[in-house]
């Protein structure tokens, strides 16, 4: 328990560890150097190009999970606080959210940008703002919900595995020619491992607009997990949520002022969480 507790102090007083000795951006940097050495082939051969790097990224996930059981007390017990800080980031999502509230719309386009991986050169304001808001929902999910789950259930392993999962999603996992093979594999399994968190996620929405929250999860793409949360931030908040020709949640033109509100419903979910978790562990 105390290295729960421990973790979630840190990111909630200091944030992120530096970028250099951050195991996420490892496995990104890991990722990047496998995709960029491999030249694409045949969609079967880009299948097992991709199982592989999926496998390698997971065995050093793995390796540095079970790094504090042959280290040295006391840097055995730094080293668990460490590794498990470093798969989820309340703070950071707090903060990267709240810098796109900017007056200035291509300021705006250029923050809301760093945290979605659409095209926001030609989005308006109103595109903007949901795109925001969409990313604050879906990732309450990817980078707190889900990676404490699993740690809950499998310790640290759990977490750092779950975290370089859905890294491999975020970098490949794409339908492109250059990525529909290769990272169909890391892709499913993110799927997967998402199945749960993310009905999980819009259960600690429902508090606040049970009947609406409902409705809403209704309309979510059945085999698409990051619709769920957004549709439950999209109902809580009485907003239209939209990403042009994929999905759309009905309500209200969204404002500025909204992505207040959702950083404001973010921070309740994240504490029913949190909550959630320390009663779990005492359990």
């Amino acid at each position: 328990m105390y290295e729960l507790i421990l973790a979630l102090g840190w990111d909630l007083l200091l944030g992120e560890p530096p970028a250099v000795v951050h195991p996420v951006v490892w496995f990104g940097k890991l990722i990047a150097f496998i995709d960029s050495h491999y030249s694409r082939r045949s969609p079967a051969i880009d299948f097992l190009a991709g199982l592989f790097a999926t496998l390698v990224v997971l065995s050093f996930a793995f390796l540095l999970s079970i790094l504090p059981l042959y280290a040295p007390y006391p840097l055995n017990y730094l080293l668990s606080v460490y590794l498990l800080k470093s798969s989820f980031a309340i703070r950071s999502l707090y903060e990267h959210v709240r810098r796109t509230m900017k007056d200035d719309v291509e300021e705006m386009r250029k923050e809301v940008s760093m945290i979605v991986s659409r095209d926001t050169s030609k989005l308006g304001r109103e595109h903007l703002i949901s795109a925001s808001i969409e990313s604050l929902a879906e990732n309450t999910n990817d980078s707190v919900v889900a990676p404490l789950f699993y740690y809950l259930l499998f310790g640290l392993p759990g977490a750092l595995v779950y975290r370089a999962v859905n890294t491999l999603d975020a970098m490949v996992g794409y339908r492109t020619s250059r990525y529909e093979y290769f990272g169909k594999f890391s892709a499913r399994l993110d799927d997967i491992l998402n199945f749960l968190p993310a009905r999980i996620t819009v259960l600690l929405f429902l508090p606040l607009n049970p009947r609406r929250v409902i409705r809403y999860y209704k309309m979510a793409r059945f085999k698409v997990n990051s619709d769920k949360p957004i549709a439950a931030m999209s109902a809580v908040l009485g907003i239209w949520l939209e990403k042009p020709n994929i999905y759309r949640f009905p309500g209200r033109d969204p404002r500025m002022e909204d992505i207040e509100r959702a950083l404001k419903v973010y921070v309740i979910v994240v504490s029913e969480w949190i909550l959630l978790l320390l009663l779990g562990v005492i359990l």
